[in-house]
């Protein structure tokens, strides 16, 4: 393990990263909300450490391997988790205690979007605006946009690149370069927020709302301005302009890609694991729709189609954003939209979950499981699209879901062991290592009732679901850190 380099390269991040603490300084100087100080403090003590971290390796410039991205990539997120609380810390308005300020901050970056704070509508402009850039910053990861820094400054970048990059397909890339990729998906991240904010104005939120949702929806985080989340604003043009920027964001960056490349949107639709996103989308909305209106939760179709259709596809998304509290709806319909979430977005996007290309193979092998009982002797190679998947992919797809498995339930008993109900365990879970945000019960609307142990514990999901499993849980094997 090259420690050196691992700590010369986490200094570095550490002083970029805080430079995300002088624009929530500028709002707050533009709003006159107080917040200056903690924000500055927060700058200053971020950089510090950064650059006392970095100045005694700064002359080790050793190629990574793929071993020391792995630990860079978990040390920075977890890194950055602590400095990002900084500024909840030490803020007066909210006063939150360590265990909160850390929990806010590792929702935000890794897009989860749980809560322990109330009041939103009453914050300071500045903090509201801070939470919402934690979660556009970790939509496509912190990683992705240092690649594109950092051979700059003497740094390979592909060990990181695919250290953190999310589905099982990592080796593709869009071009030549890992640093030209990782700037078109900055390019393509940046645009579409862009464009989701005008949209946003434009169907009727003020300026500054319009900004801190397009970074939450684009990055599928659901952290919101308000108490009401989505359901603030009362707009159905707006709750629309929403779901079509968490379809777009929850598809993989690479078909975005390659789409705005040919000029030609039906790229689209000949990718399989699209397709099946999609599918899953629009299947269990229309489920859900039909539900609410034949169980007599809305007797006005209208309402129960605009309702159930953005909230299946915020849950779906993992977005988590609400213009109704699902956790009240018929108990089939809740539990209905919190497993939706587990199959989370396409791989390459910035949504959660297992993500849709998993849960096809999975499908895809199962069937093709019951077609060798029929035909025992029969060579049967599982296809997405034109092109047979390796076994060793499969086996990693099966891998990775045994891993998930085992690691909830071990993190559902952590939470029942510390006096929550099971149903509040269970979603809590879920709802984190899904980086969904709301569960249901006790957390349907926010997570600031827990207890501290379950915090630290959900944190723990949240990183875990953020970086898939494998990248965090491969710094606990032995094989690991034998040379």
């Amino acid at each position: 393990m090259n420690f050196s380099s691992v700590q010369r390269i986490l200094g570095i991040l550490l002083m970029v990263f805080s430079l995300t603490m002088l624009p929530p300084i500028v709002v707050s100087l533009w709003y006159q909300d107080g917040a200056v100080p903690p924000f500055s403090l927060a700058f200053l003590l971020t950089f510090l450490a950064g650059a006392l971290s970095w100045a005694p390796v700064k002359g080790q410039k050793r190629e990574l391997r793929l071993r020391d991205g792995f630990m860079v990539v978990v040390m920075f997120w977890t890194v950055l988790g602590l400095t990002g609380s900084l500024p909840f810390i030490l803020a007066t308005n909210p006063h939150m205690s360590l265990t909160d300020s850390v929990f806010e901050s590792v929702s935000g970056l890794t897009t989860t979007g749980a809560t322990v704070i109330t009041g939103l509508d009453h914050l300071p402009k500045s903090v509201l605006y801070y939470r919402q850039q934690l979660q556009w910053l970790g939509g496509m990861g912190i990683i992705v946009l240092a690649v594109a820094v950092l051979p700059m400054l003497g740094i390979g970048g592909m060990q990181l690149y695919r250290a953190e990059t999310p589905g099982p397909m990592k080796d593709s890339k869009l071009t030549p370069r890992i640093t030209e990729t990782a700037k078109a998906l900055w390019y393509i991240y940046l645009g579409l927020t862009v464009a989701c904010g005008l949209a946003f104005w434009v169907a009727g939120m003020s300026p500054f709302d319009a900004v801190c949702h397009a970074f939450s929806t684009i990055a599928i985080g659901g952290y919101s301005t308000h108490d009401a989340s989505m359901g603030y604003f009362n707009n159905t043009l707006i709750e629309m302009i929403a779901v079509i920027f968490l379809l777009i964001s929850g598809a993989n960056f690479a078909l975005h890609f390659t789409a705005w490349r040919v000029k030609n949107p039906l790229v689209y639709f000949a990718d399989s694991e699209f397709r099946f996103y999609l599918l899953i989308q629009l299947g269990v909305a229309v489920f859900v729709i039909l539900a609410l209106y034949f169980t007599g939760s809305y007797h006005d179709f209208w309402e129960a189609a605009t309702l159930g259709l953005f909230q299946a596809v915020s849950i779906g998304t993992t977005a988590g954003f609400t213009t109704a509290d699902y956790s009240i709806w018929p108990g089939f319909v809740a539990i209905t939209l919190l497993f939706t979430s587990f199959v989370g977005g396409c791989a390459g996007s910035t949504g959660g979950g297992i993500k849709a290309i998993r849960f096809l193979l999975l499908v895809k092998q199962g069937l093709r499981e019951i077609n060798r009982l029929i035909h025992p002797n029969a060579q049967i190679p599982i296809r997405v699209g034109s092109k047979s998947i390796d076994p060793r992919i499969v086996e990693a797809v099966w891998g990775f879901f045994a891993l998930y498995v085992a690691s909830f339930t071990f993190m559902y008993i952590a939470l029942a062991m510390t006096g929550l109900n099971l149903m509040t365990a269970f979603s809590a879970v879920a709802a984190s290592i899904n980086n969904l945000g709301p569960g249901l019960a006790d957390v349907a609307l926010n997570y600031g009732d827990l207890n501290n142990p379950a915090k630290w514990v959900l944190c723990f999901a949240m990183l875990l679901g953020r970086l898939e499993i494998f990248t965090l849980l491969v710094l606990l094997t032995p094989a690991y850190w034998r040379k």
